[in-house]
């Protein structure tokens, strides 16, 4: 009996050493399954990486394609044009809800000699402007770099010819000349060609109506502007000229200002010293600055 009891004791002994031995071996598979899971983990830089360019083809084209998509959206944006000029120099809304109470403010003969101050001015107050250039200020490095800054900061440039030679007095070759070298030279300098003209003094020709129009540019000229004048070639003068629209020291005793006035002035010291003001002072008058972008031009 008591051989049977020891018989016994010594297999349970026998058995639980088995189970014991078997152990580590069991042990030993679980971090082998578990590291099924950090290979997964593993994994998850180089997903980061196909988005920065590593992975398949396939991955990468999602993202070019959305990308380009994007950009070409941007490029292809137009601005619907929301006014026209009119017969007498004026600009008016297209649609019936357009707001009448709004003025152009242009600028020529740029970039002579404060042209990139007066960009600047309107610039503070948030005010478009159209600069309308001469070749004649654009024969060096310098000029050419003021008329790009001008551009850059969101300003339109206009074609005034080369040499502000008036166009009646001219050969229709030489008129030619003078409007497309200009155009040529902007495009150079700005990556764009001009969408407006203005013929030096106002005075056009029907050979320069017709090539401005064969262009793509609207032919522009002016219902009042004073600096010219010498009475008005001082900015405080100046300023109550443009605000009200009169000019008596020049036979003009009544106010030319009107919705859509399309106003004159020039790269002159005066006039970049009175800019501001004339800016508020037709604001305070109830007028809006116009966008030059918004005007109808030829397609």
């Amino acid at each position: 009996m008591m051989k049977n009891i020891i018989f016994a004791l010594l297999l349970l002994l026998f058995l639980v050493g088995c189970n014991n031995a078997e152990q580590p071996e069991v042990q030993e598979e679980e971090p082998v399954e578990e590291g099924v899971t950090e290979e997964d983990e593993t994994e998850v830089p180089d997903e980061s990486d196909t988005n920065t360019g590593a992975g398949t083809d396939e991955e990468n084209e999602i993202p070019e394609s959305d990308d380009s998509e994007a950009v070409d959206e941007q490029e292809i944006e137009v601005v619907e044009p929301t006014y026209e000029l009119t017969e007498d120099w004026g600009l008016k809304p297209i649609s019936e809800e357009g707001n009448e109470d709004v003025v152009l403010l242009t600028i020529d003969d740029a970039p002579d000699k404060r042209a990139l101050d007066m960009a600047k001015t309107l610039k503070e107050l948030d005010a478009e402007a159209i600069f309308f250039v001469n070749g004649h200020f654009l024969d060096t490095d310098e000029e050419k770099a003021i008329l790009k800054e001008i551009h850059e900061l969101g300003f339109d440039i206009g074609n005034h010819t080369y040499s502000h030679q008036r166009l009646s007095e001219v050969s229709v070759e030489k008129q030619r000349e003078e409007i497309e070298s200009l155009s040529n030279l902007i495009e150079e300098i700005i990556g764009e060609k001009p969408k407006f003209f203005r013929a030096p003094n106002g005075v056009n020709t029907e050979f320069a109506e017709q090539f401005v129009k064969e262009e793509g540019m609207l032919l522009m000229n002016w219902t009042y502007g004073y600096d010219y004048f010498k009475p008005y070639m001082d900015a405080e003068k100046l300023t109550t000229a443009m605000v009200t629209g009169e000019g008596p020291e020049v036979d003009v005793p009544y106010s030319l200002l009107k919705p859509g006035a399309n106003l004159l002035m020039h790269d002159r010291d005066w006039t970049a010293d009175a800019l501001g003001d004339i800016v508020i002072g037709l604001r305070d008058k109830g007028y809006e600055i116009l966008d030059p972008a918004l005007i109808k031009t030829p397609e």
